[in-house]
């Protein structure tokens, strides 16, 4: 095999397990930090509303209520969250035998069967460890911590990453657009969410 070949075939398999390995870290540290942040937040609106009048309407209400209602769907991660930070480490590990052999393929004069050996053993380690769950958010958290905090520069030598395609996730623009389509829903209409909320409660209480 050709030693550009090899090496953009580790970089693609680099690529996966440190992401991975990411998003490991990112699910253990929103179930880790997440009710610690729910909880602060929510005190300090119990305490505000008490001297802001508007922190203490019922759409102020609601969105605690939610807060509450995600802190339970944290909660559900608690039992594994130790589990999430181990196969993270794992990974890490994995992630930094893939940058070894890239070099020493790179300062070899030809690729070897040892080299592709080793590559398919860390596959099939990478296959078996993966949790396949992970808590909402933990991609965009991951996408921040390989792209923006994690020295990537020799897989971006074969990959070359593209900005907005490769280093923004997807499900973020889905999000800003379906929050750009409400926006201009309530602009275009002129609607009162308040009484657009009242309007859909008295639908459903008929």
């Amino acid at each position: 095999m050709k030693k550009e070949l090899a090496q953009r075939l580790i970089a693609e398999k680099a690529y996966d397990v440190g992401y991975s390995a990411k998003l490991h870290f990112s699910t253990y540290e929103i179930v880790e930090k997440g009710p610690g942040w729910i909880g602060f937040v929510s005190i300090c609106v119990g305490i505000l509303s008490l001297i802001i009048s508007w922190l203490a309407e019922k759409q102020m209400s609601a969105a605690v209520t939610i807060l509450g209602i995600t802190g339970m769907y944290i909660a559900y991660y608690s039992e594994k969250k130790d589990d999430y930070y181990a196969v993270g480490q794992k990974l890490t590990a994995l992630f930094n035998k893939l940058k070894k052999l890239s070099m020493t393929c790179e300062s070899s004069e030809k690729v070897s069967a040892e080299h592709l050996s080793e590559l398919e053993n860390i596959e099939h380690e990478f296959n078996s460890l993966c949790l396949s769950k992970h808590i909402f958010g933990a991609s965009w958290l991951a996408h921040k911590k390989f792209f923006w905090e994690q020295q990537i520069g020799w897989i971006d030598e074969h990959l070359h990453f593209n900005f907005f395609r490769d280093k923004i996730p997807l499900s973020l623009y889905i999000t800003i657009f379906g929050s750009l389509v409400v926006v201009l829903a309530v602009l275009a209409f002129n609607l009162d969410l308040t009484d657009l909320i009242d309007h859909i409660q008295r639908i459903c209480t008929k």
